[in-house]
C-alpha cells in the first residue's frame, strides 16, 4: 500500500510547498526505493529450480504487505512453506485467516512459477498441524504444464487509488467468474458499497486496528528500503514533510490531522468509485478453505491483469474483532447464510496500473535447515 498525491497534499493542510525547481528535482529523482524493489527484477533469475519458483511467489498479494512467508530447502527436491508469526496482524487478523489466504496466494503463485518449467508440485498442508510449516511441497519434474495466467505476474497489482468512471460490463469480467462472485449491477454493487464504506470508518475510528497500521507506516526512501514490508509512504512531498516534522506515525494517530483526514477521505472514494465488487466465499472455514482462497484471489487478480481491470482488496468488513462484528454479520447474512465464510472482498474497475509494491529479498525469507548446512 503506497500513500497518493492527494494524501500527500492533504498532509499540508491547505499551506504551500515552496523549493527550488531544479534542486526539488534533483531531489525527486532520487526517491524511488529502487533496493526495496529490486525483488521484481530479480523474480525467475535463480538457477536452482525451487529457488526460481519461490522468487516468483514472494510478488504475491498479502495483507499489509505483511509478506509472512518464510520457505526452508529439504533435501534435493522439497522446500517447506512457513508463516512467520511474527508478522501477525493481532488486532484486525486475530485467528490469522487472512494471513493464511496470503499464504494461499504465495503457495500458487509458487506452483504456477514450477509449472512454467513443467515441474507440478505434490503439497501437502499443515502436515505437522498448526505449529509446523503451512505446506511441504515436493517439486516433481515433468508433472505440469505452464499456466496462462502466469504471463501476468509482473504486471499485477493491488490498486490503491480511486477507480474510473466507466463500468464494468458483463463481457469484460466473464473471466473473473471462475474464481469469484462479480458484482457489476448498481444494486448489486451498492449494497456492498454500503458494507464496505461502513466498516471502512468503524476501522478508522477503532484505535487500536488503526494503530496496528499507523505501526506498519514506512516513512520516505531510507524506511522503506530498510523495511520493505507494511504501508509504504513513498514520494518527494513526504519525504520533505517528513524531514519538516510535518508527517510522522505520531501525527497519523490523530483522526483530526489533515493527513489522517486525507488517508481516510482517499479510501472511502475509493470505494464509492469502484464500479464493482468482487466476493469469494467457502463452505466453512477451514486452515485448508483459506488456503484455497488465496489461490483463488491470486488468479482472480491475474486474470482481473489479462482483462485490463484493477482489484483492489477491501476485507475490513470481514475481520473478526469486537467493533466489527454487526458489519461481519451482515455481509455473512448476505452473503454467505448458510454458514459459510466471507473469505475476501474486494473493488473492481478500470483504473492507471499503481507502482509495483516493496518486497524483502528471497534470501531474507530463506530459513536455514541444519541438514543441508
Amino acid at each position: 500500500m503506497t500513500l497518493s498525491r492527494r494524501k500527500t497534499l492533504g498532509l499540508l493542510g491547505g499551506g504551500t510547498l515552496v523549493a527550488a525547481a531544479s534542486g526539488f528535482a534533483v531531489f525527486a529523482n532520487t526517491r524511488t526505493p529502487s533496493r526495496a524493489l529490486a525483488p521484481w527484477d530479480l523474480a525467475g533469475s535463480y538457477p536452482e529450480p525451487r529457488l526460481r519458483a519461490l522468487s516468483y511467489a514472494l510478488l504475491a498479494p498479502n495483507p499489509h504487505n505483511r509478506q509472512p512467508w518464510e520457505a526452508e530447502l529439504i533435501g534435493e527436491d522439497t522446500v517447506a512453506i512457513w508463516r512467520d508469526p511474527t508478522r501477525d496482524l493481532p488486532v484486525t487478523d486475530p485467528f490469522a485467516r487472512q494471513l493464511t489466504i496470503g499464504m494461499g496466494c504465495f503457495l500458487d503463485l509458487m506452483r504456477m512459477a514450477a509449472a512454467q518449467d513443467g515441474t507440478g508440485i505434490e503439497q501437502m498442508l499443515f502436515p505437522d498441524g498448526e505449529d509446523g510449516p503451512v505446506a511441504v511441497c515436493r517439486f516433481a519434474p515433468g508433472a505440469a504444464q505452464p499456466d496462462p495466467l502466469f504471463a501476468h505476474v509482473l504486471d499485477r497489482r493491488s490498486h490503491k487509488e480511486a477507480f474510473d468512471a466507466r463500468s464494468v460490463g458483463v463481457e469484460a469480467h466473464a473471466a473473473l467468474d471462475p474464481y469469484a462472485q462479480v458484482f457489476t449491477d448498481p444494486g448489486e454493487a451498492a449494497a456492498l458499497r454500503d458494507l464496505a464504506s461502513e466498516a471502512w470508518l468503524i476501522e478508522a475510528n477503532t484505535a487500536s486496528a488503526w494503530r496496528e497500521s499507523i505501526d506498519l507506516l514506512r516513512i520516505g526512501k531510507a524506511e522503506i528500503n530498510a523495511s520493505p514490508d507494511g504501508i509504504s509512504a513513498v514520494g518527494t512531498r513526504l519525504e520533505l514533510l517528513s524531514a519538516a516534522g510535518l508527517f510522522s506515525r505520531e501525527a497519523a494517530l490523530d483522526l483530526n490531522n489533515p493527513g489522517a483526514k486525507g488517508a481516510i477521505e482517499d479510501t472511502a472514494n475509493a470505494i464509492n468509485s469502484a464500479p464493482g465488487f468482487v466476493l469469494q466465499t467457502t463452505p466453512s472455514n477451514t486452515r485448508a478453505d483459506q488456503i484455497e482462497a488465496g489461490a483463488r484471489w491470486l488468479r482472480l487478480n491475474l486474470a482481473a491483469t489479462s482483462s485490463g481491470l484493477a482489484v483492489r482488496p477491501v476485507s475490513q468488513a470481514l475481520q473478526e474483532y469486537p467493533e466489527m462484528a454487526e458489519v461481519y454479520a451482515a455481509i455473512h447474512d448476505a452473503y454467505a447464510p448458510d454458514a459459510g465464510t466471507v473469505q475476501m472482498l474486494g473493488l473492481l474497475g478500470y483504473a492507471p496500473q499503481t507502482p509495483r509494491t516493496p518486497r524483502w529479498t528471497l534470501e531474507t525469507r530463506m530459513r536455514p535447515n541444519p541438514q543441508n548446512a
